[in-house]
């Protein structure tokens, strides 16, 4: 075959392929940026926005599958994956602009929800996604102190200047009040203070703002579906059936908000001793993993007890105690997971596919 019909159905090949963020055709959003066939060898360089930037790796071996799916005259094939710039679109009446708006919420408290919806935006934005952290429980705002930030956010042209953590813009209670003060709030003034978070913060262009839920079935949610359309809910539990009964009534709660359920995150899943390397399950083991396959809910992926992690969060330096390899290794699966999950959202348009598990 001449290089030329070859180059033809090895684009026609490519086009069919979906990307991951709209589920469109790539052949529709132009992002085929180049396609060269020289005597078997293979170069293309495909565009993927930031959004899709936590699993740019799986999507260049999809596209590599595909290539060499599409013909047995290929000796090598190359492809490279560059940044495509797509702001996103304002959504809701308040105009937000983010992609994709991501709850992270729990049944009850002590689950380490503040933990890992801090962990899901550093992990984000580690892997090459714009992110904003939006800390909701406005009565146990903790995610200033996981960071190690402080501040008083400022007002610059009628839109509130939120404290930066890195790339990733933080809006807190927790900057508002002294740490020793308590928010003693009816469901009104908390409303309004969820309102001004999402209308008044100047949060850029973001692929994802990800918003730290407060435990339990309260107005929160409703606010928030009120809003803006939300993505999904992340629920986090830990193994144990007490902490999986109340995670039942939270993602309750969201589908009663018309909120969709990206997945559940077992947190505290088990120990493995430093010195013996011996593993506990103190909090039992799978619990999460079970419920979520009963339930027909995705399962995100699990993070273990971990010391370095939370002599770090003690210290305000969450970011340091993620750098640890099992707590890496956790949230690196569940960042891409999250990810896959809001892709399969897309593919649901009459446009869309799934990318592959690879």
């Amino acid at each position: 075959m001449s290089n030329d019909n070859l180059t033809s159905q090895l684009h026609t090949a490519l086009s069919a392929l979906k990307d991951p963020e709209t589920g469109r055709t790539l052949g529709n959003t132009g992002q085929i940026e180049s396609l060269e066939v020289q005597d078997g060898q293979v170069r293309c360089t495909i565009q993927l926005s930031s959004h899709s930037w936590p699993i740019h790796d799986e999507f260049q071996e999809h596209v590599q599958q595909t290539l060499r799916a599409a013909t047995a005259e290929l000796d090598d094939v190359q492809v490279s994956i560059t940044s495509l710039d797509r702001p996103p679109v304002p959504i809701g009446q308040i105009g937000l602009q983010a992609k994709s708006v991501i709850a992270v919420g729990s049944g009850k408290g002590g689950v380490g929800k503040s933990t890992l919806a801090t962990s899901l935006a550093l992990g984000l934005s580690k892997a090459g996604a714009k992110v904003g952290l939006m800390d909701a429980d406005v009565y146990g705002p903790s995610i200033p102190h996981l960071l190690g930030i402080s501040g008083r956010p400022e007002v610059v042209n009628g839109k509130i200047k939120p404290i930066y953590f890195d790339q990733i813009p933080v809006m807190s209670m927790g900057f508002l009040v002294e740490e020793d003060q308590a928010v003693i709030w009816r469901g009104p003034m908390l409303h309004g203070s969820i309102s001004q978070f999402l209308r008044d913060t100047y949060w850029g262009p973001l692929d994802y703002l990800v918003i730290d839920m407060p435990p339990g079935t309260g107005d929160v949610a409703l606010t928030l579906s009120q809003m803006i359309p939300l993505t999904g809910a992340v629920v986090v539990c830990t193994p144990q059936q007490v902490a999986l009964l109340d995670a039942i009534k939270a993602m309750a709660m969201f589908r009663k908000t018309k909120i969709p359920i990206l997945g559940m995150v077992e947190n505290m899943s088990g120990f493995v001793c430093p010195d013996t390397q011996k593993h506990y399950d103190i909090f039992g083991k799978g619990g999460a993993r079970d419920k979520a396959e009963e339930l027909g809910v995705p399962f995100l992926g699990a993070v273990p007890i971990n010391i370095q992690l939370r002599q770090e969060s003690d210290h305000g330096n969450l970011k340091g105690g993620l750098e640890d390899p099992v707590c890496d290794a956790a949230m690196n699966k569940i960042v891409r997971s999250l990810v896959r999950q809001i892709n399969d959202q897309a593919a649901q348009t009459p446009h869309g596919a799934a990318l592959p598990v690879l």
